[in-house]
């Protein structure tokens, strides 16, 4: 589904955010991205969404390679958008409509659909994340899990395949911790293929089968059972991950 072959990423001055990256994630898989602060988890969530590229290397996902140019043809881009989903660590940042339901309604109406449809999928969603009770608040005035219960529900109102999550339990409360790690697990046990970046271990158990581990210099040095490297913590400590 995901494969991304020898994949650097320099910043404009110059500095690596990635360094020869080579992943490959399968239908239905659900991965954790973990290591240390800035080693590139964030900026690889960010080309697998085709928000930034590659300096060198390739990525496709489901065959077809995601650049510059392809990027530019908007059916590509309509139909890859609507396939994989993106939450940001600051959910603030993904909202800006006048209410949760258009905040939640936004891909639809950008995809076209008729309102009676748009007007089932949205209630579908706000039932789906107990969100009923705010869907006329702005979501300015929202709880910080609030506000990331509606980013992940803009998110999965056109159903796809993939939802990539950087740091979705940071400053939530628990009550929200748990609502969202069992969201997930649903969520993988449906289908869908979860990456997510995280550095919460006690309250993302149970969510993920595999770990990708990057380095303070921006490679991956180990990529396996989650389980296993886990409780590997030695390896955690060295690479200053806990």
């Amino acid at each position: 589904m995901i494969d991304i072959r020898n994949l650097s990423f320099y910043y404009d001055n110059e500095e690596s955010a990635l360094l020869d990256i080579d992943i490959n994630i399968k239908k239905g898989e659900s991965v954790a991205l973990i290591g240390p602060n800035g080693c590139g988890k964030s900026t690889l969530l960010k080309v697998i969404n085709g928000l930034v590229f590659g300096t060198k290397g390739d990525y496709l996902f489901l065959g077809d390679s995601v650049d510059r140019k392809t990027m530019k043809k908007k059916d590509f881009t309509k139909n890859f958008h609507r396939k994989i989903g993106f939450i940001f660590q600051d959910s603030s940042v993904q909202l800006f409509c006048t209410s949760v339901y258009e905040e939640i309604a936004f891909g639809l109406k950008q995809m076209g659909y008729e309102e009676n449809i748009i007007k089932d999928r949205v209630c579908d969603i706000l039932k789906f994340l107990d969100i009923e009770h705010i869907k006329n608040k702005k979501p300015y005035h929202l709880s910080g899990g609030e506000k990331k219960k509606v980013a992940i529900g803009a998110a999965l109102i056109l159903n796809p395949l993939v939802l990539t999550l950087d740091e979705p339990l940071n400053g939530l409360d628990p009550k929200s911790k748990m609502f969202i790690k069992n969201m997930l697990i649903d969520l993988n046990k449906s289908g869908k293929t979860i990456i997510c970046a995280t550095h919460d271990f006690h309250y993302v158990d149970g969510i993920f089968e595999r770990a990708i581990v990057f380095s303070k210099d921006h490679k991956i040095i180990r990529d396996g059972k989650y389980k296993d490297i886990i409780e590997d913590k030695e390896f955690l400590k060295n690479n200053n991950i806990i």
